[in-house]
């Protein structure tokens, strides 16, 4: 496979993790992970969102560049469990709008995402994840994240709008939308053939 740049979407317990963890393992590939350890303000910020909102979001947002930046200059192809354009169009946007950062921290913070988009190379396929909020809410609770845990369903709920807004409007890539509802691409070999053909149509 020649060298590109694989981008995983989703919202949460969409299966973005497990899908980077099989794309890598089949074609040996190297994989990017969302950064959730290191962030100091992650266990504040699901205990009071309106006082850390602003502060996680700044430091998800450095880190995901820095992975960018890390992944442009990978000499082989790679794959990234969500992307710095969630971060900005779904996450920060819906704490924006309901009013955990104020419209200064906000366009402070989009001044910020905008720079840093004309410093990196946009996906060469973009693999939106489709979920609905039930199976995404007993995802959550097997897997039992207890920070995860205590996002209200509200929350999840506007998350999701986010999401479709933001993926109805995509053009920096080809895309790819691909159900994780009811699809176990992991055993069912007639649903991992049609995905694997449908990425590599792209690659």
């Amino acid at each position: 496979m020649a060298t590109k740049y694989i981008a995983v979407a989703g919202n949460m317990g969409s299966g973005k993790s497990s899908l980077t963890d099989f794309l890598c393992r089949h074609y040996k590939l190297k994989p990017f992970f969302e950064p959730n350890e290191i962030n100091p303000y992650l266990t504040h910020f699901y205990k009071d969102m309106k006082r850390w909102a602003f502060h996680s979001q700044m430091h998800f947002i450095t880190h995901k560049f820095r992975i960018h930046q890390e992944l442009d200059r990978h000499p082989g192809t790679v794959v990234q469990d969500r992307t710095i354009y969630e971060d900005a169009e779904v996450f920060a946007t819906n704490l924006y709008k309901i009013g955990y950062m104020s419209k200064e921290e906000f366009g402070t913070y989009k001044d910020l995402y905008a720079t840093m988009l004309n410093a990196i190379n946009p996906p060469d396929i973009m693999i939106y994840l489709e979920c609905p909020i039930r199976t995404l809410k007993k995802r959550i609770e097997r897997r039992g994240r207890a920070m995860e845990k205590a996002v209200p369903d509200e929350y999840l709920l506007k998350l999701e709008k986010l999401y479709k807004r933001w993926i109805s409007r995509y053009d920096r890539s080809p895309l790819v939308t691909f159900s994780t509802e009811k699809t176990d691409y992991l055993s069912d070999f007639i649903c991992r053939h049609d995905l694997q053909s449908t990425i590599e149509k792209y690659l």
